[in-house]
């Protein structure tokens, strides 16, 4: 198993918006073959930074069964107009 990590700034004043927008797009995700669970948290103290952690089974299959499919660019349509910048996104192996 390994996690992603992906760190998403939301434009100010769309934070509303962009949540309605994830949970829409929440199943184009969970729903892909190889994803485990998802997650977003929210700032406390910057309330226009969110997490979120997907639990895959491999990194294979993140990039192959939902970067390079069609639930991505849906996914990206939905919750992309509210980024203020791209989101930085790493994996990582549990110790």
């Amino acid at each position: 198993m390994i996690l992603e990590v992906a760190l998403i700034d939301v434009v100010p004043g769309q934070e509303e918006e962009f949540a309605a927008a994830y949970a829409k797009a929440l199943p184009l995700l969970t729903t892909t073959p190889g994803c485990r669970k998802a997650r977003m948290t929210r700032g406390i103290e910057s309330p226009s930074k969110f997490v979120l952690l997907v639990e895959w089974d491999s990194v294979e299959a993140h990039v192959e069964n939902f970067r390079a499919s069609e639930r991505f660019e849906k996914w990206r349509d939905l919750i992309g107009v509210h980024f203020a910048a791209p989101p930085v996104v790493e994996h990582f192996n549990d110790l």
